[in-house]
């Protein structure tokens, strides 16, 4: 019950920080957001470090290239595919297929980490997954030039990427604890830095067109998240939590509606009844 608990309030938390991330998209370009983001991250959380330091007991030098690893295939080659991917193709298609990133670490964790989910909560992941289509999938926004596009290959990459960190981060958490993997993962904020040297892009003040307050409300909603997932997946199955927390997709759509106003249809309205009612009964089957 523990596990399902964490992937509830990682639901709500990513849903909301990602709904405060498209108001910092709209002030600075994503390359800035995702520097200041991740450099504001590493120093906030870096005051809590300290204070459990005992858990890298733990730590070893093949988990901690692990943890790089991860965090360059997730957090750099991942976000760099999706911003590129934005950037070129349909943006509703490239949030579509990056949101099914849960999907992808389900199948991971039953594949390489031996997970095993009953059939009835095999029902409800699927309903879940369902909803989550419904709610975001357009069929409209499908072409023959989009799916011939560069972009649909750098959204399936950026699926991939997430969908890995998200299954394979529970050896780490196993290890050394729900802090350290995430913090970790973070320390690689330069490479963005760099890349951004490369591509001769730049980086913009937080503070331009007034960024700054969205930009800390969003980092510390979406660190909360991560963090909460970690523990949720120390708690019990990655198959379990990622259906749960990687819905938020739907609350995402329903915050814009409500606050930027954006259209909402029957097809999106029936797809986050659909989640909700997966995530409820999922909730009753894991407990």
């Amino acid at each position: 019950m523990e596990a399902i608990i964490f992937a509830l309030i990682t639901y709500f938390a990513w849903g909301i920080g990602i709904f405060f991330e498209a108001i910092v998209a709209r002030k600075l370009n994503p390359y800035s957001f995702a520097f200041w983001a991740f450099l504001l991250s590493v120093v906030v959380m870096s005051f809590y470090a300290p204070f459990i330091l005992d858990d890298l007991s733990g730590l070893t030098v093949n988990l901690f290239l692990l943890n790089i690893t991860l965090s360059i295939i997730a957090l750099f080659l991942g976000s760099i595919s999706y911003y590129e991917a934005l950037k070129i193709t349909n943006r509703a298609l490239v949030g579509t297929i990056a949101s099914s990133f849960p999907l992808v670490t389900v199948i991971l964790s039953m594949l390489f980490l031996g997970e095993k989910v009953s059939s009835q909560q095999g029902i409800a992941i699927v309903i879940i997954f369902l909803g989550l289509f419904l709610a975001m999938f357009n069929i409209n926004m499908i072409s023959g030039k989009f799916l011939n596009s560069k972009g649909i290959l750098f959204a399936l990459l950026t699926m991939l990427s997430w969908g890995a960190y998200f299954a394979f981060i529970k050896i780490l958490v196993e290890q050394i604890g729900w802090f350290w993997p995430t913090y970790f993962s973070f320390l690689i904020f330069p490479l963005i830095y760099f890349y951004m040297k490369i591509k001769k892009i730049k980086l913009e003040r937080p503070t331009l067109n007034g960024a700054i307050k969205a930009l800390i409300i969003s980092t510390i909603l979406v660190r909360i998240a991560e963090l909460s997932f970690n523990l949720g997946i120390s708690k019990g199955l990655v198959s379990i939590v990622a259906p749960i927390a990687g819905a938020n997709p739907t609350l995402f759509v329903v915050l814009a509606f409500l606050i930027f106003k954006d259209p909402i249809t029957r097809q999106q309205i029936l797809g986050i009844i659909t989640t909700l009612v997966g995530i409820v009964l999922l909730s009753i089957f894991s407990v």
